[in-house]
């Protein structure tokens, strides 16, 4: 009995030895280390100028979350800041903040993941850090549900968005809609081209040190803990608002903001708020989520940026201008309601292009106005010295009031004249098709003919439901009789009808004189004496009249009162039109042409001469014919037998007529360009037009020889073609 017992006491002592070295080689290995920084919160307490913060910490709740285990950036205020924040709010010390306001002081100023200085300034992408490209980190902060009201004045339980409203996403369960800090370090500043003039045009008070949060100044950086990294700041930084909060609480910016509440906002029922909700709270409330429009450039209240990485929202942010309610009231009035009796008239697609005008997806810094660019490819248009009147960073992105409005291209440019009023909504309907942003840019000239929809439809165009598909509800009806047609072919015609109304590249501000114009579909039209007319209009033996002109920042918009409509006649029934008669310069080049042997009569057909294809014709007066005979590259005989005759017509009428390629008198188009005639070896031939001039075009053949275009008897307008009478035959060489 007694040797049992002192051989179980024996082996209770062996146990318990073996398990204290098991024990201190456990903790030898995982033990926390001597040598390891205590936890923030222990770190603040150590350091004694931190009660308030610490105080405030207790009532935020997160005295467990700051001193035991975690990866934390915390930006901590002083005593003294805190001594400043009292006084500036009129309150007397800790005890007046309530627990709400102490979580909003803690959390904003408590970042994910910790960051020394050396760090902070780099982004992390999804491929790793991407160095100096970092101004703002995500916080521990965020408004949850908040008590609102819809359009109408009804009061609601209110989550905003956390995403971009794409059309079907735009709210994530899960994710908090956390708000981020922005703060201001060297490295940062230096890679985008900043200083110091950048921080102080937000913060004029504050000294910009190299490395500032918000308005403060961080006082001691790098204090390390076991749970991540303190940096001491000498204010109380509290958190910002979101862009749409802000908009919310500022008066002055009301009647921007109206257009958000009556035409680009919604309030969803989101069922897992709402359950949520109801569970922690014991209550019956509905939870809504205020969702902005998908045809905004973003959401003013999601705090997530674009989530096109998971952190993108830690290099860049969203940027709004926003005019204050004088400089709106002037613009609705002088622009946006010139033919719109009230806001509530305006087609929602003018309401968005307004909006989106003020929006950037990104951060616009005050001094690279003129190099950021809006939702629409626009800079930002404003003056940061006298256009400006407000000026902020919030938690989403930077905000600046101000006392104009962003002249928005499709409301400034010749486009405008036709997208701002309700009378001329078909033109623009066709003008959108591939149009609207080309002749929207105020950095390249147009002259813009408009026709109203009253035209369009006495020229036999109507938008009517007959296809699936928006862009072909066009039918069209000949107005002198004919079979209708519908759907993609009235819009293939309707596209040619509209490119003869867009002059690029030149604004011309007044019909009173004459000229020529090459239009955006490559055909020319004519002006004179305030009317205008296409080859369609000489066919039907009208012009369209010059009502009204409007000045624009890219050009001039002419009113006229008909359609310019192209011709669809064969080219060579206009030459015959130019030239039947005896006394026509056209008349003796017109005996060869009409009984050469590639021409049908009949139809007017010419062999190598395509329908749809572009053409000049290079027409030598009846003098240069005559000398093209005595010279021996034209038969005496206009009807020749023999085949080598009739193949030598065949050469000079090619050699006269430019391949796929239509130049009138305009100085636009010049150069070296192939004509109809090939070599004997099969290769194309040229001719060289000096067209540098205005109503001065010379011709150089492959001989060196020059012609002039007469002026008078040229730019006859054909089918996709250009007749010219020139003064000297031109010759090739074979």
């Amino acid at each position: 009995m007694f040797k049992s017992r002192q051989t179980l006491l024996l082996l209770v002592f062996i146990s318990v030895l073996f398990g204290n070295c098991r024990k201190k080689e456990w903790d030898e290995y995982y033990g926390r280390p001597d040598s390891l920084e205590a936890p923030i919160y222990q770190q603040l307490e150590s350091r004694g100028n931190f009660t308030n913060l610490l105080a405030c910490i207790d009532k935020a709740g997160y005295k467990n979350t700051l001193g035991a285990a975690g990866y934390w950036t915390f930006f901590a205020p002083t005593d003294s800041a805190f001594q400043t924040y009292f006084k500036e709010n009129n309150i007397s010390g800790i005890d007046q903040l309530d627990s709400a306001a102490c979580r909003k002081i803690v959390t904003y100023c408590l970042v994910y993941n910790a960051f020394k200085q050396e760090r902070i300034g780099d982004g992390q992408g999804s491929t790793g850090w991407l160095v100096n490209s970092a101004f703002r980190r995500r916080t521990a902060y965020y408004t949850g549900v908040y008590d609102g009201a819809d359009t109408t004045g009804k009061a609601l339980k209110l989550i905003a968005s956390n995403r971009n409203n794409n059309g079907s996403t735009y709210y994530v369960d899960a994710d908090n809609n956390n708000k981020y800090i922005p703060y201001f370090v060297n490295n940062f500043m230096t890679a985008k081209g900043l200083t110091a003039a950048d921080y102080n045009y937000f913060y004029p008070t504050s000294t910009y040190t190299g490395f500032n949060v918000v308005d403060a100044a961080v006082v001691e950086k790098d204090i390390a803990a076991e749970n991540g990294i303190i940096h001491t700041v000498n204010k109380v930084i509290t958190a910002l608002p979101s862009i749409d909060q802000y908009l919310a609480d500022k008066p002055e910016y009301s009647e921007f903001r109206a257009l958000f509440d009556k035409f680009l906002i919604q309030y969803t029922l989101n069922n897992t708020v709402t359950t949520n909700y109801n569970n922690v709270h014991g209550s019956q409330a509905s939870i809504y989520t205020k969702v902005f429009s998908s045809t905004l450039a973003y959401s003013p209240n999601n705090e997530n940026f674009l989530k096109n990485q998971d952190n993108d929202g830690q290099w860049n942010s969203y940027t709004m201008f926003v005019p204050n309610n004088t400089a709106m009231e002037n613009y609705r009035k002088n622009v946006l309601l010139e033919h719109y009796s009230s806001i509530n008239d305006l087609p929602l697609n003018i309401i968005s292009d307004f909006i989106n005008a003020h929006m950037f997806q990104t951060a616009v810094w005050p001094s690279q106005f003129s190099t950021t660019y809006n939702f629409q490819g626009e800079e930002a248009r404003f003056d940061p010295a006298t256009d400006v009147v407000d000026k902020k960073v919030l938690s989403n992105g930077m905000f600046y009031g101000t006392n104009k409005v962003q002249e928005a291209n499709v409301f400034s440019s010749v486009y405008g004249k036709a997208y701002l009023d309700p009378e001329y909504s078909m033109m623009t309907s066709l003008l959108n098709q591939e149009l609207k942003y080309i002749i929207s840019n105020v950095k390249q000239k147009y002259t813009l003919f408009l026709v109203s929809n009253k035209a369009l439809i006495e020229a036999g165009y109507k938008d009517s439901l007959v296809d699936n598909n928006p862009n072909y509800q066009w039918r069209y009806t000949p107005p002198g009789g004919g079979a209708t047609i519908t759907g993609s072919s009235v819009l293939v015609r309707l596209l040619r009808v509209l490119n003869l109304h867009v002059v690029p590249a030149t604004d011309v501000t007044s019909t009173a004189g004459s000229g020529v114009l090459g239009t955006y579909g490559s055909e020319f039209i004519r002006y004179n004496g305030q009317t205008v007319y296409a080859a369609g209009n000489g066919d039907e033996g009208n012009v369209a009249n010059v009502k009204t002109s409007k000045t624009t920042k890219n050009g001039t918009v002419h009113y006229i009162d008909r359609i310019l409509n192209f011709s669809e006649l064969p080219v060579s029934k206009h030459l015959e039109k130019l030239a039947t008669a005896p006394s026509s310069q056209y008349y003796n080049f017109w005996q060869y042409f009409k009984n050469w042997s590639n021409y049908t009569a009949s139809t007017g057909d010419i062999l190598n001469v395509a329908s749809g294809a572009f053409y000049t014709f290079f027409i030598p007066d009846n003098n240069a014919i005559n000398k093209a005979v005595a010279d021996g590259l034209l038969p005496a005989n206009t009807n020749p037998t023999d085949a080598t005759e009739k193949f030598k017509i065949e050469k000079f009428i090619y050699y006269h007529i430019l391949n796929k390629k239509s130049v009138a008198t305009n100085g636009m188009d010049g150069g070296s360009y192939e004509t109809l005639f090939k070599t004997n070896a099969g290769d194309a031939t040229k001719v060289f037009v000096n067209n540098n001039t205005v109503n001065n075009m010379i011709l150089t053949d492959m001989n060196n020889r020059t012609a002039n275009v007469i002026l008078g008897n040229s730019n006859n307008l054909s089918n996709r073609c250009v007749f010219h009478l020139i003064d000297n035959y031109l010759k090739y060489t074979e």
